[in-house]
């Protein structure tokens, strides 16, 4: 791309509405917040929203259409592709295909919890040929955590990988907040895959013992099947299920939480747990993905293994009789989340990354 191209070239960023549920519209609502689209000259084109069939195909044709116009009229200087696995990969490949023909530096933006089983046991063998040909084509792959750059880098040899994690804003906490002294909370898509059945059957064997318990389960996905479980379980009366929040509510949920708790079975690297941590609330899940580092085991929380209800009624039940250990567990989570994962030095990364590619951002003012 010539100079004078370059003057009048930006920088794409490929992901979901901003107010699509999920772990990308998240990550992407942060990094906004914080202003690194702002600093980088940034058009974000969301590929996906949530909705029907007609709404989610409007949306990749209208980003498609506008991205074409950009790359045909030598207006892209750079693409940062946020993707999770399955249709979400397939739709971004529609757009990174062309960037490779274009010859416009391509990064990968890994998020997805799933990706490992949807390459490993859903993929057909032309389709691993395609992903792997494009992670180890895309000008730099960018994962969560160490766990997931191991991954890559072994299945995936010739791949340009680093890692870059979820950044989280970190809140005021007021000093006059009460928190329960027996409410869980859970935030995510309510279903097998992030354990919330196996937390219900956890609540079930804690409830005698806390006749006053609450569980809060907050976000979208099999409401009805929960909730039918959770009255098969003689727990209804203890559940609450919220839908998905979001702002404010969210914020309130996370002050006066006793304990949060997720006990997926696999992940990326959760933005709940790492919200929940900055909120200074101690954190109960399991070891995978990325969770390993950002809670660690007895200092921020506990993990169990994914599966294991007894460790997971022994871990909760531990933490919601013993106030002292909450506390001081939520007190580390907080600093453990300013320290590693506060949004304005995981920006810094981000800008290094971009201008590393050729691609200036402007500094803080």
């Amino acid at each position: 791309m010539s100079e004078t191209a370059r003057d009048h070239a930006r920088m794409v960023m490929l992901g979901t509405a901003i107010d699509t549920q999920g772990g990308v519209s998240a990550v992407v609502n942060v990094l906004k917040d914080a202003g690194l689209c702002d600093r980088c000259d940034v058009i974000y084109l969301p590929t996906h929203r949530d909705g029907g069939a007609i709404t989610k195909l409007l949306t990749l044709a209208s980003a498609w259409l506008r991205y074409a116009g950009l790359l045909l009229g030598g207006k892209v200087a750079l693409v940062h592709a946020h993707t999770a696995s399955r249709a979400s990969f397939w739709r971004k490949s529609l757009f990174i295909l062309p960037a490779f023909m274009a010859r416009v530096p391509v990064i990968l933006h890994l998020h997805g919890g799933e990706f490992q089983v949807f390459y490993g046991k859903e993929c057909s063998a032309w389709a691993r040929r395609f992903v792997r040909w494009v992670f180890q084509q895309v000008s730099q792959v960018v994962v969560l955590s160490g766990s997931w750059e191991r991954w890559v880098r072994s299945s995936f040899p010739a791949a340009k990988v680093r890692v870059i994690a979820n950044p989280i804003l970190i809140p005021e906490l007021a000093t006059n907040t009460v928190r329960s002294s027996r409410t869980l909370l859970f935030l995510g898509r309510l279903g097998e895959r992030k354990g919330v059945y196996d937390l219900l059957s956890a609540v079930a064997a804690l409830a005698p013992a806390y006749p006053d318990l609450r569980v809060l389960l907050g976000g979208d996905g099999e409401l009805d099947a929960v909730r039918a479980q959770a009255d098969a379980l003689g727990i209804g009366d203890h559940v609450e299920l919220l839908g998905w929040v979001k702002g404010a509510d969210k914020a309130r949920l996370l002050n006066e939480a006793s304990v949060y708790v997720l006990p997926s079975y696999n992940e990326g690297l959760p933005m709940s747990v790492l919200e929940a941590m900055a909120h200074g609330l101690p954190v109960v899940s399991t070891p995978v993905g990325g969770i390993p580092e950002a809670v660690r085991d007895g200092e921020e929380g506990f993990l169990v293994p994914p599966g294991d209800v007894q460790a997971l009624t022994d871990r909760l039940g531990h933490l919601l009789a013993n106030p002292e250990l909450r506390a001081r567990m939520g007190e580390a989570a907080r600093a453990r989340a300013v320290s590693n994962f506060g949004a304005t030095g995981i920006v810094e990364h981000w800008v290094a990354l971009y201008r590393e590619l050729g691609w200036s951002c402007r500094n803080p003012g």
